[in-house]
């Protein structure tokens, strides 16, 4: 046996050795990413990107944030009780900038409108939610019950029998600020929020900010 096929015969196992260990590295690697990677990708890295750990969230937390369900019925499941909306204000109003995710155009005229998801006997102000509102894509029937009555959209949408898409967009935390009194809590403690588009027959026909203060359903209120 000659020597140089001697020497490769002695590098054979310890490169065998090098793979294993190359594989094993490979392995603890995935699934330790598997591990930190605990929901959608789109939706942790909308989070992350916010510096929020979704493994820190309680689970209703991640719920609520990430779900594309009806928010007035979780909340009515987690509370145990009817959740009303309290209009804060609803004003016609042109938009001053083009809104790329519901394709519209500057100066499209579109429904601004701000209220409060508020448990009926607890009288808890649970959830502040910002919505934008193309009143040309809506049907005249949702859209009259929608500017005349305090009716839940979800409560529209199942009496109507409305078929919606949800999107997520975004979401992430911010200061409370302004809405800190609606809540009983200080300006500088933070909201967690998510945004989403609503899709009807195709068309985005409003996109919705729900905000409440991070203290929020960890374990109670």
């Amino acid at each position: 046996m000659s020597t140089t096929h001697q020497q490769v015969l002695t590098c054979i196992p310890k490169q065998q050795d090098q793979i294993i260990k190359v594989t094993q590295q490979q392995v603890i690697t995935s699934i330790s990413k598997k591990q930190d990677q605990i929901m959608r990708t789109d939706l942790q890295q909308s989070l992350t990107r916010h510096h929020i750990n979704p493994s820190e969230l309680s689970t209703f937390q991640r719920l609520i944030l990430t779900t594309d369900g009806t928010l007035t019925d979780i909340l009515e499941a987690y509370m145990l009780e009817e959740v009303q909306v309290i209009k804060l204000s609803e004003e016609l109003v042109s938009i001053t900038h083009d809104i790329l995710p519901m394709k519209l155009n500057k100066g499209t005229e579109v429904i601004a409108r701000n209220i409060l998801l508020r448990g009926r006997i607890s009288r808890k102000n649970l959830v502040y939610a910002e919505s934008i509102i193309v009143p040309e894509r809506l049907d005249e029937t949702y859209r009259d019950e929608l500017l005349k009555t305090k009716t839940p959209l979800s409560q529209i949408w199942l009496e109507q029998r409305i078929e919606t898409f949800k999107e997520i967009l975004d979401s992430g935390k911010e200061p409370a600020n302004g809405l800190s009194s609606y809540f009983n809590i200080e300006p500088d403690e933070n909201m967690l929020f998510r945004t989403y588009a609503v899709f009807s027959n195709r068309k985005s026909t409003m996109m919705i900010t729900e905000k409440f203060p991070e203290s929020y359903f960890t374990k109670g209120l």
